[in-house]
């Protein structure tokens, strides 16, 4: 078996670990970095962020372009969907951003290896691949190795009819029927994406609300505006079965009658893949949710071992991973890293989009924390009105008594965007009346996050 030694080994190419391998490289370590696929960029940029904005990009303008047009006196006789040209046009944006990836490696010279890694012993791990087995040493190994889809007692999944996201990703016809299971970020955006596109869809959630987690007025207002296009969300739904039929599927839930479909997606969450990766052999040790637990500075309680992004606790985002893959290797190399957990934006892609960072109502409320509010809706944001996305709008919570901003949380046009402006002044201690004294150019959609701010102190301008 050819043996290598590096500073540096990271186990997981996605968004945690191949940031990490470039820090690494930067910061002048010998890094590699291991991945089970043939590409690098994780569940991410191959079966999930990347491919699935694809879709709901398309489908979005598949529907403006049906539906939208005629109000801006753009009259098209006939509007067709070809779904394989929409399919097409995802995998090329998928190759490229992958191969991007894999030159960004290359010119960092972080040495790549595709194959499935296994933990053999401290400092040590073993590689088997296409192009052979080998075994690598460092003094420091990062655990990257992300999540995988979560599953459903009671289901059985079938790569075909019942799947997880990767299957709803790439269905080659749209599903006459599918039941969305979970009522999540992923559920929300896929069956958007083939209700746009003409499938009848319905969402089962077991909780009494979608997306969990996030701001309770902005959910409910999601949830307004979802099934006002369609989407049938039915909440407190326990699911506890789902069988494949000669025409379909059936889903069984508690106290109802089954519900026939021709397609089923579980999106009931992710989980922590670490399936035969060989903690055991080092003294790793997962908790009841299948996390690695690390400390302060993600390092395991065995030396030179570390995990980062959605095999720790946390948020399972991309960009949580992208940020604790830098932070550690900075702390390997200097001694320090950080992460501000409180400024990692969480976004939804529907339409509209869904964004929040900091704090909600409900956990500020509940932690006894005295905020006040100032919300401005996108109906009297004049950019608002020229794009024709008028639904929504931005809330900005800032403590009672020394302003700082707590939180903020959006629902409307380009929200994901909008919610950097929060994120650094959260990072940077900002308050409402910081915002609120920034200059926004005139006219854009950021004019209501500073008006939001001047509403935390009554003093909107334009509302």
């Amino acid at each position: 078996m050819k043996q290598e030694s590096f500073d540096l080994v990271v186990i997981g190419g996605g968004p945690g670990g191949y940031v990490a391998a470039l820090r690494a490289a930067q910061l002048g370590l010998d890094a590699a970095v291991i991945d089970e696929r043939d590409t690098f960029g994780g569940t991410c940029l191959n079966v999930g962020c990347i491919p699935s904005k694809s879709l709901l990009e398309s489908s979005h303008r598949f529907v403006e372009a049906r539906d939208g047009l005629k109000d801006h006196g753009v009259i098209a006789s006939k509007i067709d969907l070809n779904l394989t040209a929409m399919q097409r046009r995802k995998k090329r944006i998928v190759a490229r951003v992958t191969k991007g990836v894999a030159a960004l490696l290359y010119r960092a010279k972080a040495k790549t290896f595709n194959g499935r890694a296994t933990i053999t012993g401290p400092g040590k791990v073993s590689v088997s691949g296409k192009k052979g087995d080998f075994e690598l040493a460092a003094k420091h190994v990062i655990i990257a190795t992300g999540s995988v889809s979560a599953s459903l007692p009671g289901v059985e999944f079938d790569g075909d009819r019942i799947g997880t996201s990767a299957e709803a990703l790439a269905y080659g016809e749209v599903p006459k029927h599918l039941v969305v299971i979970g009522a999540g970020a992923i559920g929300l955006e896929l069956g958007s994406v083939w209700s746009r596109l003409g499938a009848k869809v319905t969402v089962l959630e077991y909780l009494d609300r979608i997306l969990p987690g996030m701001d309770l007025e902005t959910a409910q207002e999601t949830q307004k505006v979802l099934e006002q296009q369609g989407l049938v969300i039915e909440l407190g739904v326990r699911v506890t079965g789902v069988k494949t039929t000669k025409t379909g599927c059936s889903v069984k839930a508690e106290d109802r009658a089954a519900l026939r479909c021709s397609h089923v997606l579980v999106a009931v969450g992710r989980k922590p893949f670490t399936e035969g990766l060989g903690l055991e052999s080092v003294d790793i040790e997962p908790d009841e949710r299948g996390r690695i637990p690390v400390n302060d500075h993600f390092a395991t309680a065995t030396s030179g071992f570390y995990a980062i992004g959605d095999v720790i606790r946390g948020p399972m985002l991309a960009h949580k991973a992208s940020e604790e893959g830098v932070a550690c290797v900075e702390q390997i190399v200097s001694g320090y890293g950080h992460v501000n957990y409180e400024a990692i934006p969480n976004i939804v892609y529907t339409w509209p989009e869904v964004a929040g960072v900091g704090k909600t109502e409900e956990e500020l409320k509940e932690a006894g924390v005295p905020f006040r509010k100032g919300t401005f809706p996108f109906l009297a944001n004049g950019r608002a009105q020229v794009l024709g996305d008028t639904v929504g709008q931005v809330k900005v919570l800032a403590h009672e008594k020394t302003d700082r901003v707590l939180g903020v949380h959006i629902i409307g046009p380009q929200a994901g965007d909008l919610i950097a402006e929060a994120a650094v002044a959260i990072e940077f201690g900002a308050s409402a009346e910081d915002l609120a004294r920034a200059c926004h150019a005139h006219p854009t959609l950021a004019e209501s996050v500073k008006e939001a701010a001047l509403a935390v102190d009554g003093r909107a301008l334009h509302f």
